[in-house]
């Protein structure tokens, strides 16, 4: 048997030992943040082998990224039937910015996002991508109901609550609960979105 045909012989890590290992690379990069977090690191906490992490991840970049992908949550955008409820439901829900977990972990990557370019390329992909399409089913399901004023250009508004509401958390230091969500809806993305 070759070295490749051994490697492929291996059992698959999944199930409940994957969920471990998965919730593990999430204290460890809560800890020490993503720069500083290692294969080892993960391993210990998780109380696996370095191998067997290498079985299923081939990078740390790829464990940490199903991780995030994984804690996210559902990319689903509800439909409520009015732009304000639909903001609501997908920013003060699992994964969105309530989820206090979530937004300690988005200060723990938040460094590797301008210093590492293929984790980069692989947060926006993997896990940005889903929720932005979900954020987008919202405000194109808003434009639909005829709520959005004319002009409004997305691809430049459509981030502006999660930017409001992360520098009110990271520079400001507010806490990252329904109330700032909802008076930043409020006071500024639906007067200023809708007509």
């Amino acid at each position: 048997m070759t070295p490749t045909e051994a490697g492929t012989c291996r059992p698959r890590v999944e199930g409940i030992r994957e969920l471990e290992i998965l919730t593990a690379t999430l204290e460890v990069l809560a800890d020490v943040g993503y720069d500083r977090l290692t294969m080892d690191a993960v391993a210990a906490r998780a109380k696996a082998s370095k191998a067997t992490l290498y079985r299923r991840w081939s990078s740390k970049v790829s464990l940490v990224i199903e991780a995030l992908s994984h804690a996210k949550g559902p990319h689903e955008a509800p439909d409520t039937g009015s732009l304000r409820d639909d903001l609501e439901a997908v920013f003060c829900g699992i994964g969105g910015l309530t989820d206090s977990n979530g937004v300690a972990t988005f200060g723990a990557i938040l460094t590797a996002l301008t210093r590492d370019p293929e984790f980069a390329e692989a947060f926006r992909r993997d896990v940005l991508g889903p929720k932005l399409e979900a954020s987008r089913a919202v405000w194109q399901r808003a434009a639909a109901r005829g709520e959005l004023r004319d002009g409004l250009d997305l691809d430049l508004f459509e981030p502006a609550l999660v930017g409001i509401v992360l520098h009110r958390v990271f520079v400001m230091g507010e806490a990252p609960d329904p109330t700032l969500v909802g008076r930043v809806i409020d006071q500024i993305i639906v007067p200023a979105a809708t007509r």
